[in-house]
């Protein structure tokens, strides 16, 4: 069993709740169910505080990979396709919050693009006095990887691991839930049987080679990213546990939030 008080980061993958291979498609029948599970959950853990983050999949990265948002935004024509990739991002993140919202549970979206600065794509500043007063009003504060304003590259895109990473400085989560397509994070790539168990520090980089980017569009960098940023965090506190998992599996969320352990572990 968790602690009722523990504070659990989930994130919605873009591999998980959009077709990446379509842009700006998201997979509708998958984000109702996942809302229900949520709803599941929620109502025998009331208690239990929980940040949800989802990515931007077929919607921003698409949008983005045309204008290379990424790389900075300097030129008239860059702004407008920073301002394309932030709609798309949020016309996602609508279709999740009326999901989430229809389910009965008490999400409240804080998109990064309306407080979140930026130095060098890292996260510098952000008032999260609004987002620690509706957890502590037991609401749920909902994220996303989005455009941020950049005191270096005039704007560039956090990925939700980011989000949480800023997050997690001020905000101590016990865990960290990452919910995408794929079971865990593959050894054999081609084999999805071959899934990594365990990473820590010190096998990280041994196994490091076989990690891809992504093999749809995927601005922010893939699982390699995903796993060196979440070795940062558990690095920076040893109690934080990570788990990569599929949550395209019924129920393999809810079984995630209540202490099951599934696909791969990321600890110290």
């Amino acid at each position: 069993m968790i602690p009722s008080t523990e504070l659990t980061f989930l994130k919605l993958g873009g591999s998980l709740i959009t077709d990446k291979t379509r842009p700006l498609t998201a997979r509708t029948d998958l984000i109702h169910r996942i809302a229900q599970e949520l709803a599941a959950w929620r109502s025998t853990h009331p208690a239990c505080p929980l940040v949800i983050g989802h990515g931007s999949g077929s919607f921003g990265h698409s949008v983005a990979s045309q204008y290379q948002t990424q790389d900075g935004v300097r030129t008239a024509e860059e702004w407008q396709g920073f301002a394309q990739v932030w709609s798309a991002a949020r016309a996602l993140n609508q279709i999740l919050m009326e999901q989430l919202s229809e389910a009965g549970l008490p999400v409240l979206a804080f998109p990064p693009s309306a407080g979140a600065i930026s130095s060098g794509k890292s996260i510098q500043s952000w008032d999260l006095a609004p987002l620690k007063l509706a957890l502590a009003h037991n609401l749920i504060p909902v994220v996303q990887g989005d455009v941020v304003f950049d005191t270096k590259s005039g704007g560039t895109i956090v990925s939700t691991e980011q989000v949480f990473q800023h997050l997690a400085e001020e905000l101590h989560p016990g865990r960290v839930l990452l919910a995408g397509a794929d079971a865990g994070v593959y050894a054999d790539p081609p084999n999805p049987e071959d899934i990594i168990p365990l990473i820590t520090p010190d096998n990280f980089e041994a196994i490091s080679s076989t990690l891809s980017g992504s093999a749809a569009t995927d601005v922010t960098g893939g699982m390699l990213a995903k796993v060196a940023l979440m070795l940062t965090l558990v690095k920076t506190d040893p109690t934080l546990k990570v788990q990569i998992f599929s949550g395209s599996d019924p129920e393999n969320i809810q079984k995630a939030l209540s202490g099951e352990r599934l696909g791969t572990l990321i600890s110290t």
